[in-house]
């Protein structure tokens, strides 16, 4: 062959694979930013230590990317294929190869939350973290009554039960150190251990925010005064040691049984908090409203009537009662 044709020949060759490879590159180029096949958001776990090869094609499995060497070639040629984050993602519908790998590179793992109610007992929020989806291991050690600071706790999948308790605790340390540092003087509490205790107290007695005021108001006047705290939540925690509700009425049985959590006996405070206090009704008990009032019973509407006098007070009380019979009687007409 004569060596001009051969020439030819190879240039020929050379110029088509050029072709073909542009041709290639402009279609990666494309197809790393083109929309993907997802056509609904769903949730990738990447596990510590997985590859590039294995997250690239756990992404095609469920359907993220469509070409898994594509994406590794793309990771590959920025430098970051050592640098994808371990954890659990949200890929929104059609996301393209290049976003797919830009969400694992931030590492912008899916938020998950759990909230601690105020009032909860230390026993009725192990119980929550225990049916928490995503946390994982058992609990080391089981806090104390009232060492927990209700609030919402954000977390990732994989992180402990035991790391989401630390952290109630020692925002709950702090939360009352800060409190008790700027509390009123003159309280009839001396230790943040009673601050806290009361607290729970006011915690339990009132479901309406605008009551704690009053309510701590309350206690702390009985308190200064010598009377007895007579709070039914302390009963039920004495019989039900924080259980969970006590499930029915209390009857006249419970409140003359003697227990160190008894305040229609005892006339102190019972020897630990029933329940994990919120930070208003902490700051309500350290920082008490100026009131003369010493009593309060239910209302009928979910709040209480205040009373400064035994004689107001047995009012309230009787009024308490002609509702609730009213409320019976409307149960039984009804088949209730």
């Amino acid at each position: 062959m004569p060596k001009s044709r051969l020439t030819k020949i190879v240039a020929g060759v050379l110029i088509a694979a050029s072709i073909v490879a542009g041709g290639v590159a402009v279609w990666g180029l494309s197809a790393v930013s083109a929309p993907g096949p997802l056509l609904s958001s769903t949730t990738v776990v990447v596990v510590r230590g997985a590859g590039l090869n294995v997250i690239a094609h756990q992404l095609a499995a469920k359907r993220v990317i469509e070409h898994p060497a594509l994406f590794a070639v793309t990771a590959w040629l920025r430098g970051t294929q050592h640098k994808l984050r371990a954890g659990e993602y949200v890929f929104e519908e059609r996301v393209s190869i290049e976003r797919a790998l830009d969400i694992l590179l931030q590492g912008k793992t899916v938020v998950r939350r759990v909230t601690v109610a105020e009032g909860l007992t230390s026993k009725q929020v192990l119980a929550l973290l225990a049916k928490a989806e995503g946390l994982k291991g058992e609990v080391e050690t089981e806090p104390a009554e009232g060492a927990l600071l209700p609030n919402t706790y954000h977390f990732s999948l994989g992180d402990t039960r035991q790391a989401i308790l630390d952290r109630m605790t020692q925002a709950m340390a702090a939360t009352v150190a800060e409190l008790w540092e700027a509390r009123s003087p003159n309280l009839p509490i001396q230790t943040i251990e009673e601050a806290v205790i009361l607290a729970s107290i006011v915690e339990k007695e009132t479901a309406v925010p605008s009551e704690r005021g009053r309510v701590a108001a309350v206690f702390v006047n009985r308190l200064r005064k010598g009377m007895r705290m007579e709070s039914d939540p302390t009963v039920i925690y004495g019989l039900t040691n924080g259980s969970g509700p006590l499930g029915r009425r209390l009857s006249r049985k419970d409140l003359k049984r003697d227990s160190p959590y008894n305040t229609y006996r005892i006339k102190r405070l019972p020897p630990g908090p029933i329940a994990n206090p919120g930070r208003d009704s902490l700051a309500a008990v350290m920082n008490p409203i100026e009131s003369d009032e010493f009593y309060f019973v239910a209302d009928g509407t979910g709040g209480h009537a205040f009373a400064k006098t035994l004689k107001e007070h047995n009012r309230n009380v009787a009024r308490w009662r002609k509702f609730r019979r009213e409320q019976k009687r409307k149960q039984r007409r009804s088949g209730g």
